[in-house]
């Protein structure tokens, strides 16, 4: 089989590190969203299945199929505004909740509108705002310092060296040289792991329009604009081609059939996909394909031993995830910056969104990452305004037979040069 062949362990380590940090960082905040609906302990324990299952099958599934890291996560500002929204609601009207907010976000890939908002943004803004959102976890990689700077010093010199000897297997070495010392000093929480099955628990659902404004919208809004447009940008940033409107009609019709179950909204994931689409993953873009799957894999067992992964993911440090989260992303960070300020004239609007995005600023609930956006846009907006469609950073650009002409002219007088 193809994957097996394509399968790396640096791919496989991309996968886990991406789980990791994905799952680590925000599984108390979904904690919380079940709790604020009146969760028992096996209610909770379905949504674990539910979203595992669901980010594992939309992630593993679709990538080996396109042959391209199709990573999907749930929706961790969806979570946190569940959490605080959800307080007077009942379980049965967050479900329905739930299922209006799958079915608006169907409808956004049926219809296409989404992708086609994508289409309109310059790739200057799309990496700026990937740079904004992924810095932040380069900015704690080295905040950890601070409670942690023995196993930051170490990870920080093994990665360097990984980088110089070993490029491919840099963020494995890392990662087990944190593993051998944490478990060393005995830092690794290891009586947190129980192993049991988790069981799906369904929820009938009950609709009423107060948990659609208050709940539904919300969720959706947010899922959206803080979820799904930086998840196009890290595609799009990395280089990869994809059918965008496909694929969040697949993650709409997903969250559709496990909202009774807890899936409350998946959605395109843009950290975890940088870690993914990174040349930590594998040299060849055409193989990274299976770190999504390996990383679907893994959370596919998360939903089947929910009680049990748990435990064990966070039983790290977490120093040491936001550590390796950090490493790891250096390289889409880099590339990300790279591509925002090379283009003069998309300079400064580009550095705005970096910056607003960075600054993690949440404005009528909608995070940074759709302000940043539109905040670039703004910007980009008042700097063109009013220049001809011809000209770019004040430099014209020359019509298409102009450039054949002018090649034309360019091989004559080379053939001429050459000629005996």
């Amino acid at each position: 089989m193809r994957f097996f062949r394509d399968l790396s362990l640096s791919a496989f380590t991309a996968g886990f590190v991406a789980v990791l940090v994905g799952f680590t960082s925000s599984v108390v905040i979904v904690f919380q969203a079940a709790q604020a609906f009146g969760a028992t302990p096996e209610v909770i324990a379905s949504w674990m299945w539910a979203l595992g299952i669901g980010m594992g099958l939309t992630s593993a599934l679709p990538s080996l199929w396109l042959k391209k890291p199709v990573m999907v996560a749930w929706s961790t500002p969806g979570a946190a505004v569940l959490a605080t929204a959800g307080l007077g609601f009942s379980m049965n009207e967050a479900v329905g909740a739930f299922i209006v907010c799958a079915l608006l976000i169907t409808l956004a890939g049926v219809t296409g509108g989404f992708e086609r908002v994508m289409n309109r943004i310059p790739m200057a803004i799309a990496s700026a705002l990937l740079a904004g959102v992924l810095a932040r976890f380069g900015l704690a990689a080295f905040q950890a310092a601070q409670t942690a700077l023995p196993l930051v010093l170490l990870m920080l010199g093994t990665y360097l060296a990984g980088r110089r000897a070993m490029p491919r297997y840099a963020v494995p070495l890392t990662l087990l040289a944190a593993i051998v010392f944490c478990a060393l000093r005995g830092e690794l929480a290891w009586s947190a792991v129980h192993f049991s099955l988790a069981m799906p628990v369904f929820t009938m659902p009950a609709f009423s329009w107060q948990a659609v404004v208050s709940l539904a919208l919300p969720l959706f809004v947010v899922t959206m604009a803080s979820q799904n447009l930086p998840g196009v940008a890290a595609i799009r940033a990395a280089g990869y081609d994809m059918p965008i409107s496909k694929l969040i009609t697949m993650t709409g019709v997903a969250t559709l059939l496990l909202a009774p179950f807890g899936g409350y909204a998946l959605n395109l994931s843009a950290i975890t996909a940088a870690i993914c689409m990174g040349r930590e993953a594998h040299e060849d873009p055409a193989r990274r394909y299976t770190a999504a799957v390996s990383c679907g894999a893994i959370y596919v067992l998360i939903g089947l031993f929910g009680a049990a992964v748990t435990g064990l993911l966070t039983a790290f440090p977490k120093e040491l995830v936001a550590a390796i989260a950090g490493l790891a992303l250096l390289g889409t960070i880099g590339g990300g910056l790279a591509a925002a300020v090379r283009e003069e004239s998309h300079r400064e609007a580009a550095l705005i969104t970096f910056l607003v995005t960075l600054s993690g600023v949440t404005i009528a609930g909608i995070g940074s990452a759709f302000w940043g956006v539109v905040a670039g846009a703004l910007a980009l907006a008042v700097q063109q305004l009013g220049r001809g469609k011809s000209t770019q950073g004040g430099k014209a650009i020359a019509p298409a037979c102009k450039i054949r002409l002018d090649q034309k002219a360019a091989n004559a007088a080379a053939t001429e040069k050459n000629a005996p």
